[in-house]
């Protein structure tokens, strides 16, 4: 199986780090043109370098980035002005914060989900027409486990989450019989940058690798885990494309798992 993303664009929102670095360095990979996404310059700039070594130089000429905070309007109109077109749009751009439901004010909410929401929806409505006209399209919602785990200390966050699913699976409906499919992917515990962030206290008081802190996490905090361990941005960034690409034209509408079987369902 050979996933040949040339001639395709491809823009990743929130991509200069994580798991959204590792998408756009797969599909770069895959021969797809690659629109990097970040809120300050620098960051992108950084990411841009980055791929570009990581990825083979044939492969990775065509990458480009956007500086913007795509958490306003504003800001998702002057990303859709520079970059008016594009055949993959991956709503990975997300923000999570533990807290409290009780002490979670109502800016918090709305912040949540101007970011997790809001900016996949600006982007999707600017970019599926384009998609539809064209015949062919993918547009990838990043969701998470915790859109169907509501985490009991990240409430705010679960719920944009599970606002992404539905949003995936009503545009999904909505686009029937164009070629373009709408998908949404749930990660579960990911040892991306911002995780290994989270895990340093840990890490310097015990001296353990990180991947191991990663490990006792996951059993401690997600003990329904099949895989035992956090995943790496280069197993989501696997799924995500697949879904992508020509390969996955019968698959629209799904909410596809990569949670190490986080989520006690066979459904």
């Amino acid at each position: 199986m050979k996933i040949d993303l040339s001639g395709k664009t491809a823009i990743v929102t929130g991509s200069t780090g994580g798991i959204g670095f590792a998408i756009a360095a797969e599909l770069a990979g895959s021969g797809a043109a690659v629109v990097l996404n970040g809120r300050k310059q620098a960051a992108v700039d950084g990411a841009i370098a980055r791929l570009r070594q990581v990825v083979p130089s044939a492969m990775s000429r065509a990458v480009r980035g956007v500086a913007a905070d795509l958490g306003t309007a504003e800001e998702c109109a002057a990303l859709v002005a520079v970059e008016p077109s594009a055949d993959i749009l991956v709503n990975n751009l997300g923000i999570f914060d533990p807290q409290d439901f009780f002490g979670t004010p109502d800016a918090e909410w709305e912040r949540f989900f101007e970011v997790n929401v809001l900016s996949g929806v600006r982007l999707s409505r600017a970019y599926l027409p384009g998609m539809a006209k064209r015949g062919w399209g993918r547009v990838i919602f990043m969701s998470s486990e915790s859109g169907l785990n509501i985490p009991a200390d990240m409430i705010h966050y679960g719920v944009t989450k599970t606002a992404d699913l539905a949003l995936s699976r009503g545009l999904a409906k909505r686009m029937a019989g164009t070629g373009v499919t709408v998908n949404a992917v749930l990660p579960g515990p990911t040892l991306s940058e911002g995780v290994q962030e989270m895990l340093r206290p840990e890490q310097e008081r015990t001296g353990k690798p990180v991947e191991e802190v990663a490990a006792e996490f996951v059993v401690t905090h997600r003990p329904s885990s099949i895989i035992r361990r956090a995943a790496t941005v280069e197993e989501v960034a696997n799924l995500v494309v697949y879904i992508a690409s020509p390969l996955s034209s019968a698959t629209t509408g799904a909410a596809l798992r990569v949670d190490g079987g986080v989520v006690d369902t066979i459904a």
